[in-house]
């Protein structure tokens, strides 16, 4: 009769890891009629079906929690994100789990980026950077991936319209620069900002100068610029403007009527809110050595294999470059290495 750790069992646990691996990715992009009816025929088949489908799922959801996580202002890591998780289960077959949850969380990320290029395996560049604009006028716009602009520049004004989140960095000119997102106006004239639409608002951060911000109606009509003198908040052709500040931020609700509100941005609420823009390292069937090599040559805290063979389980997805510690913590998740902090600038990954 098979014992708990036979090699029989160790195979059939495998087969189970590799199934709600496969269901939960087909689950998370969405599934068919004919699907759902097969997925829950495979749910109500084996008890353990149900029990992968949740070891799964609580991976593949502390991965997307650690996904756009960075060091910030502060060297340690965020308390409550970093919890050590209650141990639910221990077994020896774990690298097949393992290996099934690897590729569940690779597909996810992988989906959420484009495909890394490069001319061959040996010179690839694994460095995944947002799209990068320069204007006519010598502005740059960095852009959100998904996110598209509609440069509209006439002699009077440098009208730019945003669908997405973008970061601009604006040089002076002649003619005032205005952004139309949706149906809010930001103006501006040689700063930098931040300009993002939501569901249902619009949110515009300054990390340099100041801008002024409307609400528009209907969405998208001309802007007219204030003339000189002309105080910064008051109306412009009808428009209501707020004046905001370099560390301030305004949220315009697309509610009706809705006007402008401005507040004070701390330091840590202003890197989660420009997070968007690190680099990321993006990873497919790639050498956990050549990934940690990657990690190692960008930052000061560098990862340790304490297992030669470790360095060729292959990983996928797309992380933060300036993030090992995040990477790491993914990598004890979902391989089940023993994450050590061996000093200062180690961290230490074994069986």
């Amino acid at each position: 009769m098979p014992t708990p750790h036979s090699p029989e069992n160790q195979h059939d646990a495998a087969r189970v890891a590799d199934e709600a691996s496969l269901w939960l990715a087909r689950r998370d992009r969405g599934l068919s009629a004919r699907e759902q009816d097969e997925y829950l025929r495979w749910l109500a088949a084996d008890a353990r079906h149900a029990e992968a489908m949740r070891r799964h799922a609580a991976a593949f959801e502390r991965m997307m929690r650690l996904y756009e996580w960075q060091p910030g202002q502060s060297a340690e890591a965020n308390p409550d994100l970093f919890a050590p998780a209650k141990p639910t289960f221990l077994r020896p077959w774990g690298w097949g789990i393992a290996a099934a949850a690897v590729l569940v969380v690779s597909a996810a990320l992988l989906w959420r980026q484009p495909t890394a290029s490069g001319a061959g395996e040996g010179q690839k560049s694994y460095v995944r950077a947002n799209e990068r604009q320069a204007l006519p006028d010598g502005s740059v716009v960095e852009l959100k991936d998904g996110s598209r602009i509609l440069v509209e520049f006439t002699a009077a004004e440098r009208r730019v319209r945003l669908s997405g989140e973008a970061h601009f960095q604006v040089v002076k000119g002649t003619a005032p620069f205005v952004v139309v997102a949706g149906r809010v106006a930001v103006r501006a004239v040689g700063t930098a900002f931040n300009t993002r639409i939501d569901a249902d608002a619009v949110e515009v951060f300054v990390t340099q100068g100041r801008v002024a911000v409307a609400r528009i109606e209907p969405a998208g009509d001309v802007v007219r610029p204030a003339l000189e003198g002309e105080n910064q908040a008051t109306a412009s052709a009808g428009l209501q403007w707020a004046e905001v500040a370099v560390g301030q931020r305004s949220i315009v609700q697309l509610a009706p009527a809705a006007q402008p509100r401005v507040a004070d941005v701390s330091a840590a609420e202003a890197a989660r809110l420009l997070e968007w823009r690190a680099l990321r390292l993006q990873f497919a069937e790639t050498p956990l050595a050549v990934a940690v090599g990657e990690f190692n040559r960008r930052n000061a805290v560098r990862l340790v294999l304490a297992d030669r063979d470790l360095g060729a389980v292959p990983i996928g997805g797309t992380f933060r470059a300036d993030n090992p510690q995040g990477f790491a913590h993914i990598l004890g998740l979902t391989l089940e290495l023993k994450v050590t902090r061996r000093g200062e600038h180690e961290i230490v990954l074994a069986r």
